[in-house]
């Protein structure tokens, strides 16, 4: 029994910092970072998670590395960014938002971390976490500085800064604006697709022509 227990201790840890890193790493992707905007259950699971010293720790802790900044630079320039912010235009995002205003399990999702004396109690402990006193240790790491140093001539870099002079870019940009996709219930009133079956009610004697077989 002692041995299920500790494995069954082990394995909510593991799910929880699993948790932790990817609620990190999507909020330092500029593609990610607006999800938790677009739907409200996401919205309070990304504060509680915040609400964890632990969080706050992962975010450090990438936000060391010149890597990072790399590739939220990259993904900035993405056209699927451009997209992602473009959903916000949605009525039916509004109306989601609307509804979750109106519900007590909202605000009590909310309201939960900043009540349970565990959330405080761990911030309290976070200047003793071992994980704190190691971010602490690399800012005195000589390679944390030379990775800093020698960051500008990184060939990712290097084809970053080369990136705006690309007009594959910009076609890229004017794609996702011009993208039904983009701009969720809205886009169906720029697709095409939308208006066939009118045109088709409209012309009778396209309806009535038989349809050819297809050639073998």
């Amino acid at each position: 029994m002692k041995l299920t227990a500790l494995a069954s201790a082990i394995a909510l840890v593991a799910a929880s910092s699993f948790a932790v890193a990817d609620v990190a790493s999507n909020l330092l992707d500029p593609a990610k970072m607006a999800d938790p905007a677009k739907d409200p259950k996401a919205a309070v699971a990304t504060m509680q998670a915040l609400m964890d010293p632990s969080t706050s720790m992962a975010l450090m802790q990438k936000s060391m590395d010149p890597a990072t900044m790399t590739k939220m630079a990259q993904s900035a320039m993405d056209p699927r960014t451009a997209m992602s912010y473009m959903q916000f235009t949605d009525p039916a995002m509004a109306m989601k938002w609307m509804g979750a205003g109106m519900d007590p399990n909202l605000y009590m999702g909310m309201m939960q971390p900043m009540m349970n004396p565990a959330t405080s109690m761990k911030w309290m402990m976070a200047p003793m976490d071992p994980r704190m006193m190691n971010m602490g240790m690399q800012m005195m790491n000589p390679g944390t500085s030379m990775n800093w140093m020698m960051a500008p001539m990184s060939p990712a870099n290097m084809n970053l800064m080369m990136a705006p002079m690309n007009p594959g870019m910009y076609t890229g940009m004017m794609g996702a604006a011009m993208d039904p996709r983009s701009y969720g219930t809205w886009g169906s009133f720029m697709n095409p697709a939308t208006y066939g079956g009118m045109t088709n009610m409209a012309n009778p004697f396209a309806m009535m022509m038989p349809v050819a077989a297809p050639a073998k």
